[in-house]
């Protein structure tokens, strides 16, 4: 008969959770129903769904300096330093953006990590990643770092075909890094590499139980980062694991009692879920969600930092004391000094991202941006509306364009109906007919209005000065 108790945790009488033990298999198991690889991977549902549970306290970690330089040229040390300013000023105490982690192996890493720790921050906190080798632990003893990633592959995928072992093998060889650490003092954070395609009750929960064992016992936190290595989590309600993600998170909360404040989501975008991925991992208690500046990071990237902060505001009602238009100098920082080309369209950071050319949506900015335009732009982002002017636009987006670049508003607005209005138009109506395909660049239309309206451009001067 299942035995029940209260549980403190949800303050309901419970049947006692089930101990899942580790299922040593002598083969792998690779879910090929599911994973075959020479088709897409198939979304299992089992219509099993599982509580939501948002904690108390959601935030966000970096991973810029370590997954994403695996995604493109390395940084300098001078860039890693203004990047880690950068989260900071975004965070702007607080307390949002908890954690960046390095690199150690290299001597420009540490010099970098050292360079960041001499700031002083409270956050984000400077951490670090290494695999799972009491050499690579040295490394992080050696820098006074309070907390490490541990690379701590948990798939079969992982642990059979890369490591070259059996799940017992592998548990034990984990777990012995995990407990140096513990004995030196330093938070171990344990990536478990893959979750997605990993036997979830076979070895995850297990390995998770056994972590929380070593917690108790030296009476400090080990964290768990479930990494979606493959961006395979799917959050479509009634998932079937080992791709479900409020599965993961709940399964590991639930069964391995894991507490949301050592809770972590690590998502890729292979498959274009690593935003709600993310959210939902927030959503069914995860404390922690782990992104990088833009998303890069490897193959399609990671989950952006700059997105979730956004989804933060969503969720939560409040920017806290967040600097938002930090994201703008951000990317303005990446186009000009790292010469990193962001597509235009990129939500929240693309050059053309509240940009519109549609003439009807002119005409309804022309009336009140906010019909058109996602939120307050300027004042959360920095970053006005942009009206772009091409053969579609009509005489409403030219007004608008107007309106926008010079910064007209009330009674100084420029109506549509202005006849200068329309001797721009035919202007642009004449490239068009001799063949351009291409936007009207801002310089060029600044040209004409100097020409055509010399009298607003000459306002627009003695308001700059």
């Amino acid at each position: 008969m299942a035995r029940v108790e209260f549980n403190p945790r949800t303050n309901l009488i419970e049947q006692a959770a089930y101990k899942y033990t580790l299922q040593d298999v002598p083969e792998p198991n690779l879910y090929r129903e599911i994973f075959p690889y020479t088709e897409i991977p198939k979304i299992a549902f089992n219509h099993r769904h599982v509580p939501m549970f948002v904690p108390d306290e959601i935030w966000i970690t970096d991973t810029t300096f370590r997954d994403g330089q695996q995604a493109r040229s390395p940084y300098t040390v001078e860039q890693i330093v203004r990047l880690f300013d950068y989260l900071h000023e975004l965070d702007n105490d607080s307390g949002v953006i908890r954690q960046t982690e390095f690199f150690l192996y290299s001597k420009k890493d540490r010099e970098a990590v050292i360079k960041c720790m001499e700031r002083g921050y409270r956050y984000p906190e400077v951490t670090s990643w290494i695999r799972a080798r009491k050499e690579d632990f040295q490394l992080v003893k050696e820098m006074g770092i309070k907390e490490t990633g541990i690379l701590v592959s948990c798939s079969d995928y992982h642990i059979f075909k890369k490591l070259n072992m059996t799940r017992k093998q592998a548990m034990e060889m984990y777990l012995s890094i995990v407990e140096a650490a513990l004995e030196h003092g330093i938070v171990p954070r344990c990536h478990f590499e893959d979750i997605t395609r990993a036997d979830f009750y076979g070895f995850v929960v297990p390995f998770a139980n056994e972590l929380m064992k070593l917690a108790r016992q030296a009476n400090m936190p080990v964290k768990i980062r479930a990494c979606d290595t493959l961006g395979l989590g799917v959050s479509y309600p009634g998932v079937a694991l080992p791709r479900s993600v409020q599965g993961i998170i709940y399964g590991l909360r639930h069964y391995a009692e894991v507490p949301s404040e050592w809770l972590e989501w690590h998502g890729h975008n292979d498959f274009y879920k690593a935003v709600v991925n993310s959210g939902t991992a927030w959503l069914y208690g995860a404390s922690a969600v782990n992104c990088s500046l833009l998303g890069i990071g490897e193959r399609t990237g990671n989950t952006p930092l700059e997105a979730m902060v956004i989804e933060y505001a969503q969720l939560r009602g409040t920017t806290k004391n967040m600097r938002l238009e930090v994201i703008t100098e951000i990317a303005d920082y990446f186009e000009k000094e790292l010469d990193y080309e962001i597509p235009p369209r990129t939500p929240f950071v693309g050059r053309a991202f509240n940009a519109t050319r549609a003439g009807i949506h002119a005409d309804g900015i022309l009336k009140d941006e906010e019909i058109y335009n996602i939120f307050d732009t300027k004042k959360i982002l920095n970053r006005p509306i942009v009206i772009a002017v091409d053969a579609h636009s009509g005489l409403a987006g030219i007004a608008a364009w107007i309106n926008t670049y010079f910064r007209l508003e009330g009674d100084k607005k420029i109506d549509k109906r202005d006849p200068r209005v329309a001797k721009i138009k035919e202007w642009v109506d004449k490239e068009y007919e001799n063949g351009r395909t291409t936007v009207i660049g801002d310089d060029e239309l600044e040209m004409v209005v100097r020409e055509i309206m010399p009298e607003l451009f000459k306002m627009h001067e003695s308001r700059v000065k």
